[in-house]
């Protein structure tokens, strides 16, 4: 297997050269930013993934302890699919959550009202881990103190793991990988511990925790659940997990012969038979696979090796290798983890949750307003297949959502904010009041009409972008006095800082200015079709409620007491987006300096320092993007796995990297219009910027 590995890498290299002087050496660009470990870090475990399917582990390649992971980043093996539900025995239901609030002239239900249901509705549905796949001791337990000489390295160009550690003096090897396109872990174990009935595998199926954030499963509530082996031989076994609704199945195949016991309701245990050398393969489905056999190890090897060559291959790349500026080395590590965190978490069929398949946060349920930051990148990048094979998601939730939009009175549909793959709305006291999510499909459209600008391609999201539309228009008002269109109240901005005053709260500067856009495109989406443009969404577009300054810098809203602190969404009206007739650079300028000089960064989250910087991009103040994508500030931490940290209970933030890659797009390709080379970047001598399969944003 070794002589294999070296001469697919050699071939690459080969490949790589091939390619002439002034390409990117991509491999070598990846391949510096290996993580390697030495020692546990609760904060930076490790994880193996398709875009659907990702296992997070602990320094021995597997599972093994999940405890000391718990105050950090929890140990994990977690699908698209692993959403589980309790039985609603109280008949809970969204309406009985409903606060009626005057808005223009109506009493509009909103779900924020903390009634008996309010938690169970939003803690249902919920992700949940699968198993939990790790080493054990035969006759006794491991800890982590057995471990020596422990060494491991995240193989980012091939997405495998190498782990090599001893125990009791004598060497332990895992390698661990992912197979690309199926819910399946791959592991090839070495040990004389294996052969000598030291050391076996443990297979235990947990719990959903249904807790907020952080561990998705707990190996408690034996009663509460079913874990039986359907079928099984001397290297096959099929186990089924039961929670309620959720059933799944879990296929174990060996290379050699081996037993496997159940030791307790969720507990299995592996013990090869005089064997120090074997693999094993962990498939995860939905459905009896009704079949014992299984590709092997070397299989699932080539296809992911394949898969991943492909994947750095095929799309863009940034290298800063040549730069002189010292940070260049940890701006280019976040770029190159934030590309494989994302890859292996956030291809999904749903918009992914901000946790990703890691663990949870929100309960699992992913937000509409995140998926921007999530998935636009996928795009600018030139991964867009990701980003589109989100969209069908949205046909699929359509009918829930508009009727949500029926109840409140509204024509077309208005996209929830916190839901789950039913795409109920979330009771929350914030959520419900966010409309910035509503022009997002809009954008995603648009970006990928670029690509496609097939009638086909126009027809498929013809609905969908007319249905947001509608809605905007009717959401937004007239107002007689100042003769413009206004948002709210009530009303809650993308800043979330004028939650306790959203009755009174209008009119927020970034959704004021993505109105503006998203009718415009929304019309232009009509001309694609041969029909004629709606006058009445260019008029709304045209005559939207000028941007909110206060002391000649753009604030958050109209009638909300200012402070300096939250996200800076102010500034997403022109770096986010396009230049507006509504914009005054000048002042835009004195908001973003404003925000660099006075912001309490404390109270700030992952995504908003590309936004800072897409800002300063757009404004050609190219230092102040650096200092704010690499400033020094907790939220803007990215762990040694590549990982976002925010807090604690948040110890990994997916639209960080997500946003952090968007970002460098527009650093690299520019804008539409965009004339300055690598506009990002600071013509100083001090960077030399290698970019390729890159595209401007809008």
């Amino acid at each position: 297997m070794k002589k294999i590995a070296i001469i697919f890498t050699f071939v690459i290299s080969c490949i790589c050269s091939l390619l002439g002087n002034n390409k990117i050496d991509r491999m070598s660009l990846v391949l510096r930013h290996n993580v390697v470990l030495t020692k546990p870090e609760a904060l930076s475990p490790l994880s193996v993934g398709n875009g659907h399917f990702c296992s997070t582990v602990d320094l021995t390649g597997m599972q093994t302890f999940p405890e000391f992971y718990q105050q950090g980043i929890p140990l994990s093996i977690m699908s698209e699919w692993g959403w589980h539900s309790f039985p609603n025995v109280n008949n809970y239901k969204l309406f009985d959550t409903f606060d009626f609030l005057q808005a223009s002239g109506k009493r509009v239900p909103y779900p924020t009202k903390n009634t008996s249901g309010y938690e169970f509705l939003r803690a249902n549905p919920h992700q949940t881990g699968l198993a939990l796949i790790g080493l054990e001791k035969i006759g006794g337990s491991i800890s982590l103190d057995d471990l020596e000489e422990t060494v491991q390295t995240l193989n980012l160009w091939e997405g495998s793991l190498d782990s090599r550690f001893k125990i009791s003096g004598e060497s332990v090897e895992v390698t661990t990988l992912c197979h690309p396109y199926i819910d399946r872990l791959a592991y090839k174990l070495k040990s004389n511990l294996f052969s000598s009935n030291k050391l076996g595998i443990r297979v235990r199926f947990p719990f959903p925790s249904a807790v907020h954030s952080k561990d998705p499963a707990i190996l408690e509530k034996d009663d509460l659940h079913l874990s039986e082996m359907v079928r099984g031989g001397e290297q096959s076994w099929v186990i089924k997990h039961q929670v309620d609704d959720l059933v799944y199945y879990c296929h174990i195949q060996t290379s050699v012969k081996a037993t496997l016991k159940e030791v307790s309701k969720h507990d299995f245990f592996i013990e090869t038979l005089d064997e120090d050398e074997f693999t094993l393969l962990v498939d995860f489905q939905q459905e009896d696979p009704g079949v014992d056999s299984m590709d092997d190890f070397a299989a699932t090897l080539n296809v992911n090796r394949t898969a991943w060559f492909n994947f750095w291959m095929d799309g863009g790349a940034v290298d800063l290798s040549g730069s002189k500026d010292p940070r260049w080395k940890e701006l280019e590590r976040r770029i190159v983890l934030s590309q494989y965190l994302t890859a292996i978490q956030s291809r999904q069929k749903y918009p992914p949750q901000e946790t990703g398949l890691t663990c949870n946060s929100w309960y699992g349920k992913f937000h509409l307003e995140m998926h921007w930051w999530h998935s636009v990148h996928f795009t600018l990048w030139n991964r867009s297949t990701y980003l589109a094979n989100t969209l069908d998601w949205y046909e699929d939730i359509f009918n829930v959502a508009k009727s949500y939009t029926t109840q409140q009175g509204y024509k077309g549909v208005r996209w929830p904010k916190m839901i789950g793959p039913n795409g109920v709305e979330s009771p929350s006291k914030v959520g419900p009041l966010l409309v910035w999510q509503q022009p997002h499909l809009i954008f995603y459209c648009e970006l990928l009409y670029r690509e496609n600008q097939s009638l086909e391609f126009v027809n498929k999201y013809r609905n969908l972008i007319e249905a947001t539309a509608d809605f905007m228009f009717d959401y937004a008002n007239w107002d007689t006095v100042k003769k413009c269109y206004v948002l709210g109240p009530p009303i809650i901005s993308a800043r979330e800082g004028n939650h306790f005053t959203y009755k009174s709260n209008m009119n927020p500067a970034f959704e004021l200015a993505y109105w503006s856009w998203g009718l415009k495109k929304a019309n232009d989406w009509r001309e694609r079709l041969g029909l004629k443009r709606n006058a009445n969404w260019d008029r709304m577009a045209e005559q939207m409620s000028p941007w909110p300054i206060v002391n000649n810098i753009y604030v958050e809203a109209e009638s909300v007491l200012e402070r300096d602190g939250g996200h800076p969404t102010q500034l997403a009206a022109y770096g986010f987006l396009p230049e507006s007739p509504f914009l005054n650079k000048e002042v835009m300028r004195n908001t973003l300096i404003h925000v660099m000089n006075n912001w309490d960064w404390k109270d700030t989250w992952g995504w908003d320092y590309p936004l800072i910087a897409m800002t300063a991009v757009r404004l050609n103040e190219p230092e102040l993007a650096i200092d704010a994508l690499l400033m020094d500030v907790p939220k803007n931490t990215y762990l040694p796995n590549g990982h976002n940290y925010q807090t604690s209970e948040l110890p990994l933030y997916l639209p960080g990297n997500g946003g952090l890659l968007s970002v460098v797009a527009m650093m690299c390709a520019g804008w539409d219009g965009c004339e300055i080379v690598n506009p990002g970047f600071p013509n100083n001598g001090k960077w030399s910027v290698k970019w390729e399969g890159l595209k401007p944003v809008f």
